[in-house]
């Protein structure tokens, strides 16, 4: 088991042991719970919540995909609504015995310290020792700066193996696109035959850093044989999103109507910014958002959006931190223009230009494009041609990794960041 799963695994335990205090708790305050006439039937309640828990901390684990794991308040947060909501449909549904006073003293005191175990946790994070075999300087430097990669040291394959051994433990990512030379090969070989852990260079690549490394790509099979083999996840992906954006309707159709509002008192011009975007395949469609610039933004032609634009309005400014500009989007949604995740839709004329200039920027189209995705939550905006380079690496990505965990992941940080503020625009 590799330190993510190891570090995913010990929150998850850390998760149920400190509900297992959290209701120890609950009893202290609420010592008469479980001291009735009939004490057998406290444990249903016991056992609703631990396996609450249980659920929670199983998607949580299986919503990281490859990406490394981090001791995160959201993902803390949300395990607990899960095991507190499955708790309070177990009780609805089966009229089990319950106290209420000591339902909401564990399930704060469980919060608590599911929040305290991570705080102590992000002091000293987990880091994985590499050793990267490979020539790409560029995608060497990127794991380098990954957060939880040590990287030992980088060698360069046509040269002599180190003299010196590496610490037990150490990951030995190899390019498996590089010549070795005659020495490395062997010195590869044999690390592997004791024992050694050895990975290729792409997988620890895109494990840490979240990014696809497009230089590795060859012919684009790599991205369309993974998305090939998800194509009943990718079809079910459609049915999804109409039940998630109905069910939601009544409250963000009334942020819609208060943000309507706002706008249309604090500048001139329609509420509504309508602008062409390529969908799935390259198609064109008429995306909404509400507008955050000032009227006739675009006189001059397509540009790119940025942090600090000047024709941002002042409502506009918060409506970008917040995203919640893009709240119209979820009538294309219903429209089959826009799924809730994927890549983000460009414009038109961006589109046939790096087209020409960037390899594979047109397989983002082979999935429907979303309202947040895996660039939006990770990068943000790319206001020139190299940053467009660097936020396709993590749309492809996703391309290649789409499941519903990954989906998840997504709308969860999504969600952080519309009530937060804080995140990748």
């Amino acid at each position: 088991m590799g330190m993510g799963r190891r570090f995913l695994t010990t929150t998850a335990v850390l998760d149920i042991a400190a509900l297992a205090v959290a209701v120890l708790i609950g009893l202290a305050f609420v010592p008469d719970f479980g001291q009735g006439v009939e004490p057998i039937r406290v444990f249903p309640i016991f056992g609703a919540m631990f396996g609450g828990a249980v659920v929670g901390s199983y998607v949580s684990v299986r919503s990281w995909g490859m990406g490394a794991p981090r001791p995160s308040y959201g993902r803390a947060v949300s395990i607990v609504s899960i095991g507190v909501s499955l708790t309070a449909l177990a009780v609805v549904s089966t009229r089990m015995y319950w106290s209420r006073p000591f339902f909401i003293i564990s399930s704060l005191a469980w919060l608590g310290l599911a929040l305290a175990h991570r705080a102590y946790r992000r002091r000293r994070p987990w880091a994985e020792s590499i050793v990267a075999i490979s020539n790409e300087k560029e995608l060497v430097e990127d794991l380098r700066n990954a957060p939880h990669a040590n990287l030992v040291e980088a060698l360069d394959p046509r040269s002599e193996p180190p003299s010196r051994p590496f610490p037990p433990g150490t990951v030995m990512a190899v390019d498996l696109r590089a010549v070795l030379s005659d020495t490395m090969a062997q010195y590869v070989s044999s690390l592997h035959l004791a024992g050694r852990s050895m990975r290729g260079f792409t997988s620890v690549y895109e494990e840490h850093t979240g990014r696809l490394p497009i230089v590795h790509l060859m012919e684009g099979w790599e991205l369309t044989e993974p998305l090939e083999a998800r194509g009943p996840y990718v079809s079910l992906k459609r049915t999804i999103d109409i039940v998630l954006v109905t069910i939601t309707a009544p409250i963000w159709l009334l942020m819609c109507a208060l943000i309507s509002v706002v706008i249309r008192l604090d500048s001139n011009g329609p509420v509504i910014f309508a602008q062409e975007r390529a969908g799935r395949g390259g198609k064109p469609f008429t995306l909404y958002k509400f507008r955050t610039m000032v009227h006739d933004a675009d006189f001059n032609g397509a540009q790119f959006a940025v942090r600090d634009d000047e024709r941002l309005t002042r409502v506009g400014t918060a409506l970008r931190r917040f995203r919640v500009d893009e709240l119209p989007q979820l009538w294309n949604v219903l429209r089959g223009d826009l799924s809730l995740v994927g890549p983000r839709p460009e414009q038109i004329p961006f589109v046939e230009r790096f087209g020409r200039t960037i390899p594979f920027y047109t397989h983002r189209h082979l999935i429907r494009p979303g309202v947040t995705g895996w660039a939006q939550v990770n990068f943000g905006y790319a206001d020139n041609e190299i940053e467009t380079v660097e936020k396709l690496s993590y749309d492809l990505y996703y391309l290649k990794h789409v499941s519903p965990w990954l989906d998840l992941s997504i709308l969860g940080r999504s969600v952080w960041t519309v009530l937060s503020g804080f995140g990748a625009q």
